[in-house]
């Protein structure tokens, strides 16, 4: 069984016209969708709750933690962040989604600024598969076609990704890089670009989808040492002779 923690700021739907949209939270959408998955267990958790709602005891049983924020980056807890930075060295799963990408987790695993071009002006966007190969693009067709959604452009100052999944197309002319897989440590991380809070994007099929196949790869069976021994020294495996 996987269990997973959708975090969202829950802020923008305190505004009427995105609580129209996501009327109980983007985090509620999302963990509705992943909850319909039998292997899934499925909690969430806001940035108003105490730490963040990521306790400790959460944040150990999390085996991939969902990330969507935008307007509050600034209000999340350096202390919390490091937290959430151990676990997903030790082998937590970590989903960043949309603006999440200037979120203090992202940009502290990223090692860069995270910064890329916007543009908010109803544009329709094309998301292309470009690695038909790869477990998180598994029943996704060829391009899903996007009635609207805020135009993110590049250059993305990212690293290279491991693997570069999908790519967007914007109507004004923009590319992007709109799936991108990482590993940091003995954690897998995926970033996916589509899902403006003004846009009902997270109740598109093919996009839950998208993030359902993207649990399923950041789940890692592997764990990092649990930091018994945190200098690394080694008792030798076999006798060594030390010369005299």
């Amino acid at each position: 069984m996987t269990h997973i923690t959708v975090w969202n700021e829950f802020l923008h739907e305190k505004d009427e016209k995105i609580a129209a949209v996501y009327p109980h939270g983007i985090h509620s959408v999302i963990a509705g969708f992943l909850q319909k998955e039998t292997d899934f267990t499925v909690g969430t958790a806001t940035l108003e709750e105490a730490g963040h709602g990521l306790t400790d005891d959460v944040l150990e049983k999390t085996d991939v933690l969902i990330w969507w924020g935008h307007i509050a980056h600034g209000r999340v807890s350096d202390d919390v962040v490091e937290k959430i930075h151990k676990r997903v060295l030790n082998g937590m799963g970590l989903i960043v989604l949309h603006s999440g990408h200037k979120s203090k987790i992202f940009m502290k695993l990223m090692g860069t600024t995270c910064d890329l071009r916007w543009r908010e002006d109803d544009e329709n966007m094309r998301l292309w598969t470009i690695e038909p190969s790869h477990p998180i693009a598994q029943g996704i067709p060829d391009n899903i076609e996007i009635e609207a959604d805020e135009m993110y452009g590049e250059r993305f100052d990212i690293p290279a990704p491991d693997a570069l999944v999908f790519t967007g197309w914007f109507k004004g002319g923009e590319v992007f890089r709109s799936g991108c897989c990482f590993t940091r440590g003995a954690g897998k991380i995926f970033y996916f670009q589509p899902g403006h809070e003004t846009y009902p994007i997270y109740k598109y099929e093919l996009i839950q989808k998208i993030i359902v196949n993207a649990v399923r790869w950041a789940r890692s069976e592997r764990r990092a040492p649990s930091g018994n021994n945190p200098e690394g020294q080694s008792a030798p495996m076999e006798k060594v002779d030390w010369p005299k």
